[in-house]
């Protein structure tokens, strides 16, 4: 699972917690009922994004239903959002087109095990059925996937040209972030909010561009690889400077959306993305059990992707820095939190472990809104 916008349920109320798994189980099980189970694999926090902005705009397009027991879930049932909606169609979409631009983009380069020849060739024939998948859903919803493929495809020409700024390299990324934010006014029947989320949706894609290229910079480094950081000289400090803009403009652009549920909303695109941003930039803290083991060659990686796949990440091999921890150890708010006194009106529980009052994700009266 991808993304930069990973909350537990730890940071998030309880019912929106609840919100939260709804949307992305329902984003899993609509690429399983519309393209099998193997579509599964692009399944990302940040993609389910689409589908909680489609329900914010316009609840009823977004019908729930109850699924079966997941490991994710402790092998529990649950409501999720259902494969008929708009929202997760749309998000699916997206996934699969993003999911195989960056996979071609893996065997141009020849990363990792991409350089031997049946890999590169057996993930070039999956990013395929992954584009054409995603293509005809994003018809389906009346999406145009030409946009997301046309910013796939600049970015390689724009890592090879000289002389540029890391907010040039950044830009495909914001363009392709930018049309699936703005559309998802479009589904919702909202139109008067695409220009608004289409800003946001900018503010959000360079956070994951500069996120991603801060998260990469030592093994990347390491390897001699390409990181638009190193590319353009920024240093770390650079990078938080204009992620802290990034943040600013995301809430600024937010602020002008109009939401009939703005909680879940509000508390992934502003808390959550901002916890992101200090988690990411803390890299000490994050590599605080030394360095990772050496991915072992194929065909280990399948067994093991398929592994952690399977249970929706619970399962870590050794070389993942999250091998041997738990949602406690992994969540910031956790390592970070000094304690507090909880309050009883928020879901039976404390809003925000860091700070109870910092928080707008509950309608209680025990000032945490």
């Amino acid at each position: 699972m991808l993304g930069i916008v990973r909350p537990c349920r730890h940071v998030l109320c309880g019912s929106l917690f609840k919100d939260w798994m709804a949307h992305l189980c329902g984003l899993c099980l609509t690429l399983r009922a519309e393209h099998g189970q193997a579509a599964r694999l692009v399944t990302n926090y940040d993609g389910l994004l689409v589908s909680v902005l489609v329900e914010a705009q316009a609840p009823e397009l977004s019908p729930r239903r109850k699924a079966g027991p997941c490991a994710l879930r402790g092998m529990k049932t649950a409501e999720v959002v259902t494969a008929k909606a708009q929202g997760a169609r749309l998000a699916a979409a997206a996934s699969l087109l993003l999911a195989a631009g960056k996979t071609r983009d893996h065997v141009a380069d020849g990363d990792g095990p991409y350089a031997r020849r049946l890999v590169a060739a057996a993930a070039g024939r999956m990013a395929d059925r992954w584009d054409g998948a995603g293509g005809r859903t994003g018809a389906a919803v009346g999406f145009d996937p030409s946009v997301l493929r046309d910013a796939v495809a600049r970015q390689p020409a724009l890592e090879a040209a000289p002389g540029l700024g890391l907010l040039d390299l950044t830009e495909p990324t914001e363009t392709a972030v930018a049309a699936v934010f703005a559309h998802t006014a479009v589904v919702a029947g909202k139109e008067a909010n695409a220009e608004a989320l289409a800003e946001a949706g900018r503010f959000f894609g360079r956070l994951a561009h500069l996120l991603d290229a801060v998260e990469d910079l030592a093994e990347d480094e390491a390897a001699g690889a390409y990181n638009p950081l190193l590319a353009t000289g920024t240093t770390p400090a650079e990078a938080r400077r204009h992620a802290d803009d990034a943040l600013h403009g995301l809430r600024l652009a937010l602020a002008d959306v109009e939401l009939e549920r703005p909680r879940l909303v509000r508390a992934l695109l502003d808390r959550e993305v901002r916890r992101s941003v200090d988690r990411t930039f803390t890299a000490p803290e994050l590599s605080r059990h030394g360095p990772r083991p050496p991915r072992p060659g194929l065909p280990i990686p399948c067994f093991t992707g398929t592994l952690v796949c399977g249970t929706c990440g619970l399962f870590q091999p050794e070389w993942s820095k999250y091998h041997g921890e738990s949602c406690d150890d992994r969540c910031w708010c956790t390592r970070h939190c000094d304690g507090c006194d909880g309050c009883d009106g928020c879901d039976g529980g404390c809003c925000d472990c860091c700070n109870c009052c910092d928080c707008d994700c509950c309608d209680c009266d025990c000032g945490c809104d």
